[in-house]
């Protein structure tokens, strides 16, 4: 049989085929609008994620036998709040994760509300990329809007209800709504109470590899599909690329260098971290895990190489790079503010050890060594935590750089793993939909038998102590400059 895994990310759509064995028969992608209408704003539509689904799947599955198509799951970017009216028509664009504009309602539930309240309903704080503070954001902004409101979804709950025609959403995807009681998985009717709005709004909770409905008859005939393809719950993006490179069960760790970048922990046991520094979610796989987030990670490289340097051969300027763990020059990569373990709003991205001998490839280099560091701080936290990370996988489009899979492995003095298929969230989304069909009796049982470690990076104990006396050096910054973020950003 074949299965489909629709990654639903950022700036496009990418939809995997997998053979039940976890070979990978094709990939295709389709790429869509962001809109940034105010400055930190940060939007989309979801009928253009529709629109690019539906067009991506008739070529995904053209040359193969559609009759074979047995199940549909998905990952997709996190904290999206995607709002429908009664008729479940789209009421306004949906709110991205990466969106800033929440500041007032982050410090009134972190501030008024209250941390240790917040940690208590849903084992998290507020970000103000979370979901709750989106709503009551339309809430006082909006309120016409918020009016409407009949359903509230996350941005891959949308595509599995236009394929399915049930409201759902999973338990790892959920956990980033700061609506969601984590450890006991159920909605938190304290947290509703307090954003104004009533559970019968907020959509039905599935594991992730459970199947929600079939395909409806009419999206079935569109794509030629059976009407017997199951509809598979899916996963939050990084719980789905947890899964796509086998990052589950207890203590096994994955970064994903992706737009944003996070590092992933994965633990049978429930457990929060003190301080909220770290995110504490359910897991894909049906236990837990805690995650650090940093808003901006490949994207800082994206962001440096096509908007300032003006070039799109990566590869080259790479090359120019020859002097690891000497440079004197360093990057804040908080062009978006930053979630983990700052949770600032108005951090911005910074340069600083600037001076007259400094070269394009310096500062090259601090882009990719900033996102490392900024990685560590949440990797710090986990230590903190007594949690020993000897080694850890590594996903997103900035892993295919071996430069910075060096430089990874030596900023965290960990050997970095290397799996054969590099896709992440679709790959992960797939293996969800073969468990649901029974393919595989769990998502460890899946993971064991068709994720393959092609390459393992190891850190050099030279380099590693040069690193760490650099860390320490970038450590002392950001809370350096951290006062000076407001006066600048506010308006």
């Amino acid at each position: 049989m074949l299965y489909i895994g629709v990654d639903l990310g950022t700036s496009a759509v990418k939809m995997l085929l997998m053979a039940a064995d976890g070979k990978i028969e094709k990939i295709v992608s389709r790429e869509y609008p962001l809109y940034f209408p105010h400055p930190g704003w940060s939007e989309q539509k979801p009928e253009d994620w529709w629109s690019a689904v539906m067009d991506g799947l008739k070529e995904l599955t053209s040359e193969c036998d559609k009759s074979e198509v047995a199940g549909i799951s998905f990952g997709g970017q996190m904290h999206g709040l995607v709002i429908l009216d009664a008729e479940d028509n789209v009421i306004r664009p949906a709110i991205l994760w990466n969106d800033g504009r929440t500041w007032e309602e982050n410090d009134y539930l972190n501030n008024e509300i209250g941390k240790e309240t917040l940690s208590k309903y849903t084992a998290n704080i507020s970000f103000t990329g979370f979901t709750a503070p989106k709503v009551l954001w339309v809430k006082n902004k909006e309120p016409e809007n918020f009016a409407k409101i009949q359903k509230i979804m996350l941005p891959k709950d949308y595509i599995a209800y236009k394929l399915s025609g049930v409201h759902c959403s999973d338990y790892s995807d959920a956990s980033g709504m700061l609506l969601m009681d984590v450890q006991n998985k159920k909605w938190s009717k304290e947290m509703c109470d307090i954003c104004g709005i009533k559970e019968e709004m907020l959509p039905k909770l599935f594991e992730s590899y459970d199947t929600v409905g079939t395909i409806l008859p009419e999206i079935a005939a569109e794509l030629g599909l059976p009407e017997t393809v199951k509809i598979v719950a899916g996963a939050g993006d990084n719980a789905a690329a947890a899964v796509g490179t086998g990052t589950v069960g207890d203590g096994n760790c994955n970064i994903s260098l992706g737009t944003s970048g996070t590092i992933f922990i994965s633990s049978k046991d429930f457990g929060v971290d003190k301080n909220n520094a770290l995110h504490a979610f359910a897991h894909a796989d049906g236990h837990y895990h805690l995650m650090g987030c940093m808003l901006s990670a490949a994207s800082c490289n994206k962001w440096w190489m096509d908007e300032i340097i003006g070039t799109k051969d990566y590869a080259a300027e790479q090359k120019a790079i020859e002097k690891l763990g000497e440079n004197t020059v360093y990057f804040l990569p908080y062009l978006m503010g930053e979630r983990s373990p700052h949770n600032d709003p108005y951090a911005r991205g910074t340069f600083i050890g600037l001076t007259m001998d400094s070269s394009r490839a310096d500062m090259t280099q601090a882009v990719l060594e900033g996102v490392a560091f900024a990685m560590r701080d949440s990797f710090e936290v986990a230590k903190s935590l007594g949690i020993n990370i000897e080694r850890t996988k590594i996903c997103g489009g900035g892993a295919k750089s071996p430069l910075w899979k060096k430089i990874f492995a030596n900023v965290l003095n960990v050997k970095v793993d290397v799996i054969e298929s590099e896709e992440g969230p679709g790959y992960g989304g797939a293996i969800l939909a073969a468990v649901a069909n029974g393919e595989y009796a769990s998502v460890e049982d899946a993971c064991a038998k068709l994720v393959k470690i092609v390459d393992t990076v190891e850190p050099d104990a030279e380099l590693a102590a040069k690193y760490d006396k650099q860390y320490k050096k970038f450590a002392q910054i950001y809370p350096t400059v951290k006062s000076l973020f407001p006066v600048i950003t506010k308006e």
